[in-house]
C-alpha cells in the first residue's frame, strides 16, 4: 500500500488563567464533565488513587465557587501547563514520583518548551494580533476579521480580591506560563511586523526604481524621437 506523507501542525490558544478558571467553573456548573477523557500517559490511564474525582454524583452541577476551588484534585488547577508539558516526565498523575517543587519546576519549563516550538500560538485577550500572526505564519487570509469579544461568562463572575488571589495562587503554574507566552507572543508580532513593514518599504523602493527607468526609458525614446524628426526635416529642407 502506498504510504502517504503528512505534515501537521501543532498550534494552541491560551488565555488569560483566571479568566480561563473562571469559565471552567461556570461550564462544570451547568452540568459538563470530562468523564469521555482516559488521561493517557506513558501508555496508561491514571489510577483512581493517582487521580480521585472531586465530587461523588453524575456531575458537579451547581458547585460554588468556593466547593471548586476547595478540591485538592481538580484538573481546572493548572490545566494550561498540564496540557502543554510532557507528564511522562513528572511520572504522569503519580505524585509520589517526585517532590512537589520538583514536579512543578518540570511541568512548567516543559511546557514552556513545547509552546515555544509550536508552529503557532495565540492569546484569547489579542484576537486581532493572533489573526494577524495566524495569516503570515501559514500564508493565508481569513474573510472576516477578528472581533474581540470582552463580555463573557467568566467576565461577569463578580469576585472580591481575596478569592481573584485564591485563583492566582491555585494556578500559580499557569501564571508563569501566560506571562512567558504573552510576552514571546508580542515580540513575535513586533517582529513579524517588523519584517512586513521592511518587506513593504523594500516594495515601494523597487516600485520607485522601476518607475524611474521606465520615464528614462521614455524621455530617451522622445529625445531620439525628436532628433530623428530633426533630421529629417533638414534633409527635406536641403
Amino acid at each position: 500500500s502506498a504510504i502517504y506523507s503528512r505534515n501537521f501542525y501543532y498550534i494552541t490558544m491560551l488565555r488569560d488563567p483566571v479568566s480561563r478558571y473562571l469559565s471552567e467553573w461556570k461550564h462544570v456548573q451547568r452540568g459538563a464533565t470530562w468523564k469521555t477523557s482516559l488521561h493517557m500517559c506513558d501508555g496508561r490511564s491514571p489510577t483512581p488513587d493517582e487521580l480521585p474525582t472531586c465530587y461523588p454524583g453524575d456531575d458537579w452541577s451547581g458547585v460554588s465557587l468556593r466547593e471548586f476551588m476547595d478540591c485538592g484534585y481538580n484538573l481546572a488547577n493548572n490545566r494550561q501547563v498540564r496540557m502543554l508539558a510532557d507528564l511522562s516526565l513528572v511520572g504522569c498523575y503519580n505524585l509520589t514520583f517526585m517532590n512537589e517543587s520538583e514536579r512543578n519546576m518540570i511541568l512548567l519549563q516543559s511546557a514552556k518548551n513545547n509552546l515555544k516550538n509550536m508552529a503557532f500560538f495565540g492569546l484569547t485577550e489579542f484576537q486581532r494580533k493572533t489573526q494577524f500572526l495566524f495569516e503570515r505564519t501559514f500564508n493565508l487570509k481569513f474573510i472576516s476579521p477578528f472581533t474581540q469579544f470582552n463580555i463573557t461568562r467568566a467576565s461577569n463572575v463578580e469576585i472580591n480580591g481575596g478569592a481573584r488571589q485564591r485563583i492566582e495562587e491555585l494556578n500559580f503554574l499557569d501564571m508563569q506560563l501566560y506571562e512567558y507566552a504573552k510576552d514571546l507572543f508580542l515580540q513575535r508580532y513586533h517582529h513579524t511586523k517588523q519584517q512586513e513593514h521592511q518587506r513593504d518599504r523594500q516594495k515601494r523602493r523597487e516600485e520607485r526604481r522601476l518607475q524611474k527607468e521606465h520615464r528614462a526609458h521614455r524621455w530617451q525614446k522622445e529625445d531620439e524621437t525628436a532628433v530623428t524628426e530633426d533630421y529629417n526635416s533638414q534633409v527635406v529642407r536641403w
